[in-house]
């Protein structure tokens, strides 16, 4: 309870203080407009208190399994994916949140409007990661990861999850899939 009245406090303290609007689509590294790193499952209908939310239930709730939480405009597009760090709490913080609408941005204005070539220019790559469909580039000073569909790679580095990819195998005019900030 005392997180909760701390972080809408500081949320109302921010928005109070400062001459100008909090922007609701900047991507910091911990928050996302007013969404923070110590925003609890519970005060999410404060936050988006213009959006929908809707909650997916990931199976039989009683076996612990983490829900999705979706954000939607009233028109009904769609904006986030969170997920909570735990299962069937409402106390709990958000973990992961998947990036879907392109007025998100970075301070650096990387969106998933972006290619390879934007995250190179303006961030520190610290590790990229061959999956089986993906390459997932890590950007540790803004708690963020890329994700770049092997489709976007030459047709060699496709299909070989074991083969080491580095920036340089990457096409710079390589579309961003979506991406997501891990708190």
């Amino acid at each position: 309870m005392k997180k909760t009245i701390f972080a809408l406090l500081t949320i109302l303290i921010v928005m109070t203080s400062c001459n100008k609007e909090v922007d609701l689509f900047l991507i910091s590294k911990n928050n996302i407009g007013l969404l923070t790193d110590s925003t609890q499952v519970k005060d999410l209908k404060t936050v988006f208190v213009n959006d929908s939310i809707v909650r997916k239930i990931a199976g039989d709730e009683f076996l612990g399994n983490v829900n999705e939480i979706k954000i939607f405009e009233k028109g009904g597009k769609p904006l986030l994916e969170l997920l909570p760090k735990e299962a069937l709490d409402s106390t709990t913080t958000i973990g992961t949140v998947k990036i879907i609408d392109p007025r998100f941005k970075t301070k650096t204005g990387i969106s998933t409007l972006s290619t390879f070539s934007d995250i190179k220019q303006n961030h520190k790559i610290s590790s990229i990661e061959n999956t089986m469909r993906n390459v997932i580039i890590f950007v540790d000073e803004n708690n963020t990861f890329f994700t770049i569909s092997k489709e976007e790679l030459p047709e060699e580095l496709r299909y070989d999850e074991a083969k080491k990819i580095d920036e340089i195998n990457i096409p710079d005019n390589a579309k961003i899939k979506y991406f997501m900030v891990r708190w």
